[in-house]
């Protein structure tokens, strides 16, 4: 089929305001695509051309050609160059582009790729003289595009795998409208090799949607998916945020674009195979997926980095009947050739997967040298996360040479308990010793109670299920023998950190669920279900935990320490509580599992009632003043120190507010808070109060009021004031004339007490029992009179009726003086 071709050239000498004609149009090209075409093929001369250049600096200007696609869906191939302006005016240079108009859905001829008619000699550089001749065909020119790329390639190595990795991208079909790539090459025929790279390289449909345009000054603008420009325009296009890569200067520095699939293909042009691509659309995969080509090389003998051999391998892996038996043993024998020294993580990690797809289905010959990799990684480059052989893997002679090998550095590295080595390290090689059948039963022991402990620590260093469940639960199926050490272990542990144990089979669900007895473990297990379903009441949850145990704590006391470390691990438990768990076992029993201590936090915490502001005495100091009593009794060899100073404080309130203390109350009051110190406000502030209720009592014997009066203390004295000014108080000393004539005697019998008490006293006199003897009836008041007479002396009588009668006096006073305002 012939193709309309059309000619354009730049404006004349004269015509001004042009930027050029066409000159020559062949059928079937519209006024409409005509317009679309035209600033498709103008051409802007490179900076610095001479006026007048000669015949080499002509032929040297650069030649734009182009492919282009049009809003039609027709195409364009055209070509721009230099031509010498033989009107002798102006610069002495002049263009003209030649074009050949592709219909929708008409190739070139021969089906040649568009980049492939750079070379072809029936580009013109004038127009044909006379009527525009019969549509012309234009046939690929005798020397391919695809001539001499291998040299190419070669020689652009540094710059290989970034710019096919943007030429991939910008072939792809939803990448239309984006921003132009721009190669900066001193010569545009190499930008169109670059184009020719890619022909070779990306499958047909892609490098069809590779628009481009070999030379241009300014590709801000251009339409084209690839443009090529000069050096002296890359500053302006990497300013304008294109993506520049800039072939023409020194290579760049840094790694690759981090593209598998580009690095490999970069590596198959410089190994000059460009056959290889074709060869890797046969196999399965997506068309950029690095697999099918990564095994293509290696399977050819070309050696890839590591990301390649990765992908080789994972792809393998997920298809193990692609690749016949010989590219099967080229493929494994390029993955584990012994000159390869740079293996990474996740290649290791696709081989692993490679040999699970291949054991069964391959001969061991061909699977062997695999599991010796691997297993020789796992034991000398720590790859803890790495997935390992079956153990019948190493059954023939290959696995008694790796295990003869790695056998004693397995060994030596288990028994060194010199700094401390990762869990999964620990793990791994564990299952390498098994899988190579190296022997170890001897210290066994050893590495399962330095593991325990670190399994704990890591699990508690980073949220979630910590990276090396998965291998230590494999660990744990696989052999027996660390599974009964390891849980063994842990459940030794579990007394003494039970949250931490816990918190760790939340996180990892071990299985402890065979005839081992375990109890500690199996009450870290069931804490948080019970919890969840409990709620709040923690007496319940501790019975609960308790039962899980299967063990009475009479029979092993440090379950007692397992229940209330996971029930109570951040607080003391309240009176109540404790109390409850003192009456669960005996005292030896919690005297061994040592949680007698929680008892003693339990009746010292700040959490028990406190005194209430009524100077009453709640049910809650009475409780730990009872708890205190029992503690003391129970464990009098445990109990020392401040501790035990508080409890007896307990235990005083106790005896001043129920029984009968030994003498010296205020003395021992005194002398347990300073040894108690820092003793907690609050119970300080219960023995305060006990202390003064009673001396506010009338039985208190008058020793203990002497001592109280004269012993100076400031904090005490003010604890008498507060309480003798309670409600309670007031509503005694007006409705019993005996306990206010007890008061007026102890408040006035004193005057000369040091300097604490009298104006306390005479404070008390005023504010308190003078309203209430006020408020009294005349009897009530005589009864006062008498009675303080009876167990004073006339002498103290007549003190009390001097006072009343002033108070009565004050009163008759005002009432005068009242009277005479009035009048």
């Amino acid at each position: 089929m012939s193709l309309a071709q059309v000619h354009y050239t730049s404006a004349a000498p004269g015509d001004e305001g042009t930027a050029g004609r066409f000159t020559a149009v062949g059928p079937g090209v519209s006024g409409a695509l005509l317009a679309e075409i035209e600033p498709l093929l103008r051409y802007e001369l490179p900076g610095g051309v001479p006026g007048r250049p000669s015949d080499d600096e002509l032929r040297s200007l650069p030649q734009a050609f182009g492919y282009f696609v049009l809003s039609d869906g027709s195409r364009l191939v055209a070509r721009a160059a230099p031509v010498r302006d033989t009107g002798g005016t102006g610069s002495g240079v002049r263009f003209h582009a030649h074009a050949v108009h592709l219909p929708p859905g008409v190739p070139l001829p021969g089906d040649r790729l568009p980049v492939e008619a750079w070379r072809s000699p029936h580009w013109v550089a004038v127009t044909p003289g006379g009527p525009v001749p019969d549509p012309l065909t234009l046939p690929p020119g005798p020397a391919a595009v695809s001539e001499g790329l291998d040299d190419f390639a070669v020689s652009r190595g540094p710059w290989l795998a970034a710019v096919l990795a943007d030429l991939r991208r910008a072939s792809d079909a939803e990448a239309s409208g984006g921003r132009p790539v721009v190669l900066v090459e001193r010569q545009c025929a190499d930008v169109a090799r670059w184009l020719g790279l890619a022909s070779a390289t990306l499958p047909r449909e892609s490098a069809e949607r590779l628009t481009f345009t070999t030379y241009t000054r300014r590709p801000e603008s251009s339409a084209s998916r690839v443009v090529g420009v000069l050096p002296e325009d890359a500053a302006a296009a990497r300013a304008a945020g294109l993506r520049v890569h800039e072939c023409a200067g020194p290579p760049p520095a840094g790694g690759g674009p981090g593209d598998a699939w580009a690095a490999t293909a970069a590596r198959v042009w410089r190994s000059r195979s460009p056959e290889l691509f074709a060869e890797a659309r046969e196999l399965p995969g997506e068309p950029f997926a690095a697999g099918p080509l990564a095994v293509t090389a290696l399977c050819a003998g070309i050696g890839l980095g590591p990301d390649g051999r990765a992908a080789a391998a994972g792809w393998a892996a997920d298809r193990p009947y692609a690749l016949d038996a010989k590219r099967t043993g080229q493929l494994v024998e390029a993955l584990t050739s012994p000159a390869v020294d740079d293996r990474t993580g996740p290649e290791f990690d696709a081989a692993g997967r490679l040999f699970g797809a291949l054991e069964g289905r391959c001969p061991a010959s061909v699977t062997a040298p695999l599991a010796a990799m691997l297993v020789t990684e796992a034991v000398r480059g720590g790859n803890g996360s790495l997935e390992l052989p079956r153990r019948d893997a190493f059954a023939g002679p290959e696995g008694a040479e790796v295990a003869e090998r790695l056998g004693p550095e397995i060994l030596t590295e288990l028994a060194d308990t010199v700094g401390s080595r990762p869990v999964a390290r620990t793990v791994q090689l564990l299952r390498v010793a098994r899988l190579l059948a190296v022997g170890g039963t001897e210290s066994l022991p050893g590495v399962v109670d330095r593991l325990a402990p670190a399994l704990l620590a890591e699990a508690a260093a980073h949220e979630g299920p910590p990276g090396f469940a998965p291998a230590l639960l494999e660990l744990l199926d696989e052999q027996f023998e660390v599974r009964t050490a390891l849980l063994g272990a842990l459940d030794r542990i579990a007394p003494e950190d039970p949250g931490a144990v816990a918190r760790f089979l939340e996180r990892v669900t071990l299985p402890f669920t065979g005839t081992q007895a375990l109890p500690h473990l199996r009450m870290c297990a069931e804490v948080p279900e019970a919890m969840a379903t409990l709620g709040g009441d923690r007496a319940a949850v501790w019975h609960r935990v308790l039962r899980a145990a299967g063990l009475s704590p009479f029979a092993e006391p440090l379950v007692l320490r397992t229940a209330v470390g996971l029930v109570w691990e951040d607080r003391a438990p309240t009176v109540g509580e404790a109390r409850l768990l003192l009456d669960a076992a005996t005292s030896d029993a919690h005297r061994v599992a040592g949680t007698w201590a929680r008892l003693v936090d339990a009746a010292l915490s700040t959490s028990a009632a406190e005194t209430s502001a009524t100077g009453t005495s709640p049910a809650g100091t009475d409780e730990a003043a009872g708890l205190a009593h029992d503690l003391l009794r129970g464990f009098p060899g445990e109990i020392g120190g401040r501790e035990r100073a508080g409890l007896l404080l307990l235990d005083l309130v106790r005896e001043l507010r129920t029984g009968a203390p030994e003498p010296g109350w205020a003395e021992r009051v005194r002398t347990l808070c300073a040894q108690a110190e820092p003793v907690e406000p609050e119970l300080r502030e219960r023995a305060y109060a006990a202390l003064v209720e009673r001396l506010l009592a009338p039985d208190r014997p008058g020793a203990e009021l002497y001592d109280f009066v004269h012993g100076e203390d400031v904090e005490l004295i003010a604890a008498y004031d507060r309480a003798a000014r309670t409600e309670a108080v007031r509503n005694r000393l007006r409705t019993q004339p005996a306990y206010a004539a007890d008061c007026f005697t102890v408040w006035t019998a004193h005057p000369h007490a040091g300097r604490a008490w009298p104006p306390v006293a005479a404070a008390l006199l005023d504010d308190v029992l003078r309203p209430a003897v006020r408020g009294m009836s005349a009897e009530a008041v005589a009864e006062v009179e008498a009675t303080v007479g009876r167990t004073g002396s006339s002498g103290r009588a007549d003190a009390f009726r001097d006072w009343n009668r002033s108070s009565a006096l004050g009163r008759l006073g005002r009432r005068i003086a009242g009277r005479v305002r009035r009048g």
